[in-house]
């Protein structure tokens, strides 16, 4: 099936040319309103980003996502394997956020908070704008031979985003192996752990190869978020958009010349300028519609809105709107998927709170030793041996731990302790016990048991066992 010619620009994306290589995207330096307002949202991310996990709450970090020793914080929140499914419900609810968000307001997570897009348009490109210049400059530059200044510009370029990229990779080992173990392993010396060193090589690498060489293709070709927004968009999300009725009006859009009256021509109010195309860093035209390379970044908004300025026309030929909008200047509300979402955020938000009230800070599991049976030893005495674990989630050591049987006459005896020992906090405490009952006690060969752990005196927690004996005839 051929495609309409309105359409061929959706067979082909900006940054590969007509050969299939690459199309080097040179935007234009962009200001404006939003780009003033993107700047304070990203430097107050930026801040959050570098120092969440250096920050911590009762001793937690802020945020730690230790996968090779199984534990995350989130929000000072300690998550052990025991937690997984608070963490997997924790992840569902930042999924469907972003999935409500998407279906309201386009690819606006893109746009103001991605971190590839935050780092690439506020920190990369801000430096290459200082080194290399403007749009027309880097052009030019690309284009030069390789003398002194290509050299020197080049050079200097690339060496700052090296650091920057090592920084970042530094940051980013913080979140897997904790503050507190990098600090230590840059005090006594990177080279003292190579298998740390390692890892913080390669994702520099990587951090470099996507924000000196990659760039907008992530967002493009990497970023599966750009194919999702086409499932999830309809004609009433709010998305970065072009008013083609009032840009193109009867006669379409045409070059501004002074003194026109476009009006009566019949011409809309688009010149025609491509500025908002040369400010794009994905390298689209805003105005043939929704694309999935449209981050909305909104420099074409702002870059439009200087222009309507500075002919006397109105601004907002582009602009947050909807297709519902600018079709037939229908507002905002709220639409029924929408609201189903919302409905299943608030009953996710409402299920994950009442599953941190009722977690416990400390987790008892004991489990009968595999492959074992009961032992019968002098006076009618049934035995069987358990192994147990204890999790101390907290920020505080538990010391003088027991273990109790609730509602039936018995013995709990710990190996290689004095009936009580400790659990530093969060660690785990393991080891072997023996739980010894009268068979004139048990009610046949399986039997439930609940153990009661306690701390000083005070009881911490409650768990359930199984319990082997002989079997009864009658």
């Amino acid at each position: 099936m051929e495609t309409p010619e309105n359409e061929v620009f959706r067979d082909s994306i900006g940054t590969i040319n007509e050969d299939g290589k690459r199309n080097w995207i040179f935007p234009k330096k962009p200001s404006g309103y939003f780009y003033e307002k993107r700047k304070i949202v990203s430097y107050i991310l930026l801040a959050f980003l570098f120092a969440a996990p250096f920050v911590k709450i009762n001793g937690n970090q802020f945020l730690l996502f230790n996968v090779t020793d199984r534990r995350f914080n989130i929000f000072g929140f300690p998550f052990w394997p025991q937690d997984f499914h608070l963490f997997v419900i924790s992840m569902i609810i930042g999924v469907v956020f972003i999935t409500l968000f998407t279906v309201g307001f386009g690819r606006i997570f893109c746009g103001w908070i991605c971190p590839q897009t935050i780092f690439m348009e506020m920190v990369f490109r801000r430096i290459e704008y200082w080194i290399d210049g403007d749009r027309n400059k880097q052009r030019r530059l690309d284009r030069q031979k390789w003398d002194a200044e290509k050299i020197r510009k080049r050079v200097l370029k690339w060496f700052i985003f090296l650091v920057v990229s090592f920084l970042i990779a530094n940051v980013f080992l913080a979140y897997l192996i904790g503050s507190d173990q990098l600090l230590k392993y840059i005090l006594e010396g990177p080279f003292q752990h190579l298998g740390t060193l390692i890892p913080l090589i390669i994702f520099t690498a990587v951090f470099y190869f996507i924000f000196a060489w990659f760039r907008e293709q992530v967002c493009i070709i990497a970023c599966p978020y750009g194919r999702l927004q086409g499932v999830l968009l309809d004609n009433k999300s709010i998305i970065v958009a072009y008013d083609h009725k009032r840009g193109e009006a009867e006669s379409g859009r045409k070059k501004f010349r002074k003194n026109e009256d476009r009006e009566a021509l019949g011409h809309g109010d688009c010149i025609d300028c491509f500025q908002c195309v040369n400010v794009c860093p994905t390298g689209i035209d805003i105005r043939n519609g929704t694309q999935l390379e449209c981050v909305n970044c909104t420099a074409c908004i702002d870059e439009c809105d200087h222009i309507m300025e500075s002919i006397n026309l109105p601004k907002g030929l582009i602009r947050y709107a909807s297709e519902a909008n600018i079709e037939k200047k229908e507002p905002f509300k709220l639409t029924a998927r929408m609201k189903g979402y919302i409905a299943v955020l608030v009953i996710l938000i409402g299920v994950l709170a009442g599953m941190l009230t009722l977690r416990n800070d400390v987790e008892a599991r004991i489990l009968r030793l595999p492959g074992q049976l009961y032992e019968r030893k002098d006076n009618n005495i049934i035995s069987n041996v358990y192994t147990f674990k204890l999790v101390n989630k907290t920020t505080e050591k538990i010391d003088d731990i027991s273990f109790k049987l609730r509602g039936i006459n018995g013995e709990i005896k710990l190996v290689s302790t004095n009936g009580t020992f400790e659990v530093e906090a969060q660690k785990i405490a393991e080891g072997t016990l023996f739980i010894e009952l009268q068979q004139s006690d048990l009610s046949g060969d399986k039997n439930k048991l609940r153990i009661d752990v306690y701390s000083n005196g005070e009881l911490i927690e409650t768990t359930n066992v199984g319990f082997l004996g002989p079997r009864s005839y009658n």
